[in-house]
């Protein structure tokens, strides 16, 4: 870690269409010190994460107007290809989505019912090597 990298220093986009979840996810994300930006769907999380270049996505796969994994390929395809993205969904993996989600290379793929802050927090620090 450079002296100089510090949560502050890192932006954290969080893709999911559920407003608790969102808001608990960015309160979250924020009291550990990193800026957040929200997104409610696929359409708006994909325009947000090529216009403000966030160091790490938190994406859902279930959501309107653009789902998750339409979302991943376009982001696979774009300037932002290396963008770490980590898949947050209540989609048990079966083997189309495994498949196909595992092709776009996510950092993590995470089941929310099975989801522990502290752990995400912790795979978020250690992604942005700040651990």
């Amino acid at each position: 870690m450079n002296v100089t990298d510090s949560p502050s220093d890192k932006t954290i986009l969080i893709v999911e269409d559920d407003v608790m979840l969102r808001d608990i996810l960015i309160e979250k994300v924020s009291l550990n010190g990193f800026k957040t930006i929200g997104a409610e769907d696929g359409e708006e999380g994909l325009r947000l994460a090529l216009e403000k270049k966030p160091d790490l996505v938190l994406l859902d796969i279930m959501l309107p107007k653009m789902d998750g994994i339409t979302v991943l390929k376009k982001l696979r395809a774009s300037p932002e290809k290396d963008l770490p993205v980590f898949i947050l969904t209540n989609s048990q993996p079966d083997d189309y989505i495994t498949t196909e989600v595992a092709e776009l290379e996510p950092t993590y793929y995470l089941i929310k019912a099975n989801l522990q802050l502290e752990d995400l927090m912790n795979k978020i620090r250690e992604t942005l090597n700040l651990i």
